[in-house]
């Protein structure tokens, strides 16, 4: 089963998806080992691993590999930011070929004006309502694996209002979408609507602090929602966890207790050291077995 097929089987099961955000190789691992069916590519902790805000400054090639260590990381599906697609539809067919190719199962492509911003930040852009279904379309035909998802995320609830995300939303799933992204809805009462109104399976986006009311995801798949992907919680988490660690240490001048209490192994060990080192053994011994058959 390719990675988007399984991906497919989980938005066909009875449970919302919820994939915690992951911005490189150990985070994918760690979201993997807390058993989440799905891990999501962050963006914005993509750029912010990078050096930089969320404000759409890095390139398709800068993602796409930074999807790839992802993907290799983990045997559960990811799926990916993938920002405006970076361009026009010419643009949005090749970024689908390139994730697909790093054996990514789904992306979404939104219609943010580029370069975007964060769908939680205020003065956002987008762009007419027919490019980025044109995008869409280019998306959906760009695919080699027919369950390779594309999911169709819009910013305009801030831009335009609800009603017009909602159009734009259920636009999309008429062009091929196969999944509703109406990003950071403002009012409970909105969260609720969106299943509702949008004629296909819908994602939610938790973002802590964001403009999206906070609730607990049981509630929202009792609303409908099909996969709620959680960004922030990892990234944010690791710059708390660092400025504590390295606060103790410059009062200190010692390496500080705590969290960070474990050994060099088994920080190895998360990142699969006992598994390559069967396969170091594995090498040995047949070798042996092969000379002692000669």
């Amino acid at each position: 089963m390719t990675e988007a097929a399984a991906l497919r089987a989980l938005l066909r099961g009875p449970e919302m998806i919820v994939a915690p955000g992951a911005y490189d190789g150990l985070t994918a691992k760690l979201v993997e080992q807390a058993g989440f069916p799905a891990v999501y590519m962050t963006g914005a902790g993509t750029a912010a691993a990078a050096g930089y805000p969320d404000f759409g400054l890095l390139s398709l090639t800068e993602m796409v590999e930074n999807a790839a260590r992802l993907a290799r990381s983990v045997r559960i599906p990811v799926i990916a930011d993938a920002d405006t697609g970076y361009g026009n539809e010419l643009n949005a067919f090749r970024t689908v070929q390139e994730y697909e190719r790093r054996g990514v199962a789904g992306i979404h492509i939104e219609d943010q004006v580029s370069p975007k911003r964060c769908g939680h930040l205020d003065q956002k852009e987008i762009v007419p309502r027919e490019d980025w279904i044109a995008k869409l379309r280019a998306a959906c035909a760009a695919r080699r694996d027919s369950d390779f998802v594309v999911i169709a995320r819009t910013d305009s609830r801030a831009v335009a209002g609800f009603e017009e995300a909602v159009a734009r939303a259920n636009a999309a799933l008429e062009a091929g979408a196969d999944l509703a992204f109406l990003e950071a809805p403002e009012t409970m009462e909105e969260v609720a609507a969106v299943p509702r109104l949008v004629h296909g399976p819908c994602l939610l986006n938790v973002v802590h602090r964001g403009k999206t009311p906070a609730l607990d995801l049981r509630d929202a798949a009792r609303m409908g929602y099909r996969v709620a992907i959680v960004p922030g919680l990892l990234f944010k988490a690791a710059i708390a966890a660092c400025d504590t660690a390295l606060a103790a240490l410059a009062a200190t001048h010692r390496h500080p207790e705590g969290p960070t209490d474990m050994t060099v192994r088994q920080a190895f060990d998360r990142v699969g050291a006992r598994e390559w080192d069967a396969l170091r053994t594995r090498f040995r011994e047949g070798a042996e077995q092969a000379r002692a058959a000669e």
